[in-house]
């Protein structure tokens, strides 16, 4: 795609501007670059921390159930779930105009009231908490996987910005650029020449006899 540039030598100063401010914009997502890949480094070892985290509450949580399951059996694991929900909120941040879940405020249900029916075995109320770790663990992974993944996909653009400027843009500018001045300089000689013969021939008129 050839570039339409302005005639003349405004052309050469609005290629130079252009450029100019490509190369500014190239410097900042190149910078930008640098920052998300070490925010993508650190997310990504904290997706893989809190995935470790969770699968260990699951464990533990499997553990638990399974022994009240054997206690009391299947009844006393429903009762010991009343049905209230656990309520969760994301906190966002933002890395060079990326935004991003950053933590997850998590507040699990309120303990049950005096009106409500009491654990059936000793082991419903440890299986409780450990499904409530388990959630809650599974909700710190949540958000640090997903922020891990905004961030790559964001660094994967950026990348692509990057390689389309300086592969494409940028080499059709510099073309441009060497392609003006070289019809300018080209057209400054031959003014240059013109004024030469032009100079001599009015030499030649005010002196015919030399």
């Amino acid at each position: 795609m050839r570039i339409r540039v302005p005639p003349g030598r405004a052309g050469r100063l609005w290629l130079r501007h252009r450029l100019s401010v490509l190369r500014h914009g190239l410097a900042v997502l190149d910078r930008k670059l640098r920052i998300l890949r070490q925010e993508r480094d650190r997310l990504a070892r904290e997706a893989a921390r809190t995935g470790r985290e969770w699968e260990e509450a699951c464990r533990a949580a499997d553990a638990w159930v399974s022994r009240a399951a054997l206690l009391g059996g299947r009844r006393a694991i429903r009762l010991g779930g009343d049905g209230r929900l656990a309520d969760v909120r994301v906190d966002w941040t933002d890395a060079m105009g990326t935004r991003y879940p950053r933590r997850a405020l998590f507040r699990p249900p309120d303990e049950p009231g005096p009106s409500a029916p009491l654990p059936l075995t000793a082991a419903l109320v440890p299986a409780r908490e450990a499904c409530r770790a388990a959630l809650r663990a599974a909700v710190d992974h949540a958000v640090a996987a997903e922020a891990a993944r905004v961030v790559a996909a964001e660094e994967e653009a950026t990348g692509r910005r990057i390689r389309a400027l300086r592969d494409h843009v940028l080499p059709r500018l510099e073309a441009a650029l060497a392609e003006v001045e070289l019809s300018l300089d080209e057209a400054e000689r031959a003014d240059g020449a013109r004024i030469r013969r032009a100079a001599a021939a009015r030499e030649a008129e005010q002196d015919p006899g030399g």
